[in-house]
C-alpha cells in the first residue's frame, strides 16, 4: 500500500506542491519489477496533485517516462482510494512518498498515524522518503515515544534552505522529527542518497533515496524483517 498526499498549497506563496513524482514512480516500479501488487490511497482519495517542480526536465527520471506510457498505473494513481478503506490484513507493507505535502495533511492525520502503528504492531514494514516522513509525527502523537532513539532520515534542514522553499513550510522536518525524539540522519551532502533502517522501519533522505528505499524495504520483505539499524 502507498499512500500519497492530497495537499497541494504551500503557505504565503502562489507556488503549488503535492506529489514528489519520481518519489512515487521510482519505488512503484521497484515494488512492481519484484512481482508486488500496488495499491494507491490518498487522504481525499481521487488524483493526487503533483507538485510542478517534480515534473521540469531536469527532475524527470527514468520511472517517470515509464509513468507516462503505462495506463494500468495512470488510473491507479488518478484514482486513488481513501484511507478508510485500507485493512492491514490485505497488505504486506506500507510506503509513503514524498513531495512537501505530507508535512501539512498527512504529519496530522489520524487515520494515517494509526495505519503506521497497526503496520508496525502487525509486523509489517513501513517506509518512507524525503517528506514523506512527516506521517510518521501522526503516529508519534497517538503513541507518545514512538520515535524515541528510533534512527531515521528524511528531507534535511540544509536541503529545505536550498530549495527556497524554508518560508513557505510551517516547519522543518528534520527539526520535528528530532523533537519527537528520533535520531535523524542524513547524508554529508545534501542531495545525494541516504537510506536508514530501524527494525521495520525504513526511511530515506530525499528524491535521489526513493529508489534505494523501496529497494531496502523490499529486503525487509524478503528476509523477515529483524531489528538491525542500517545505513547507506
Amino acid at each position: 500500500m502507498m499512500i500519497l498526499t492530497s495537499h497541494s498549497a504551500m503557505e504565503d506563496t502562489d507556488s503549488k506542491t503535492g506529489v514528489w513524482l519520481g518519489e512515487f514512480t521510482d519505488p512503484y516500479y521497484e515494488f512492481i519489477d519484484q512481482g508486488y501488487q500496488i495499491s494507491l490511497a490518498s487522504p481525499l482519495g481521487g488524483t493526487p496533485p503533483i507538485d510542478p517542480l517534480s515534473e521540469l526536465t531536469e527532475n524527470i527520471t527514468a520511472s517517470n517516462r515509464r509513468f507516462k506510457d503505462d495506463y494500468s498505473a495512470q488510473k491507479a494513481f488518478y484514482n486513488t482510494s481513501t484511507l478508510d478503506g485500507i485493512k492491514v490484513q490485505d497488505f504486506d507493507a506500507l510506503f509513503y512518498p514524498g513531495g512537501h505535502g505530507p508535512i501539512w495533511d498527512l504529519a496530522a492525520s489520524r487515520e494515517s498515524g494509526q495505519l503506521i502503528l497497526d503496520f508496525l504492531d502487525s509486523g509489517k514494514p513501513v517506509g518512507a522518503v524525503c517528506h514523506g516522513p512527516a506521517a510518521l509525527i501522526a503516529a508519534a502523537e497517538l503513541r507518545s515515544g514512538l520515535l524515541q532513539g528510533k534512527v531515521i532520515s528524511a528531507f534535511s534542514n540544509a536541503e529545505e534552505v536550498l530549495t527556497g522553499r524554508s518560508g513557505n513550510i510551517p516547519y522543518q522536518l528534520q527539526t520535528r522529527l528530532k523533537e519527537l525524539g528520533a535520531k535523524v540522519k542524513t547524508a554529508l551532502i545534501p542531495f545525494t542518497s541516504h537510506v536508514e533502517r530501524d527494525g521495520i522501519l525504513v526511511t530515506g533522505q530525499n528524491p535521489l533515496s526513493a529508489g534505494p528505499t523501496a529497494r531496502l524495504l523490499i529486503e525487509v520483505l524478503e528476509t523477515g524483517g529483524g531489528q538491525q539499524t542500517q545505513r547507506g
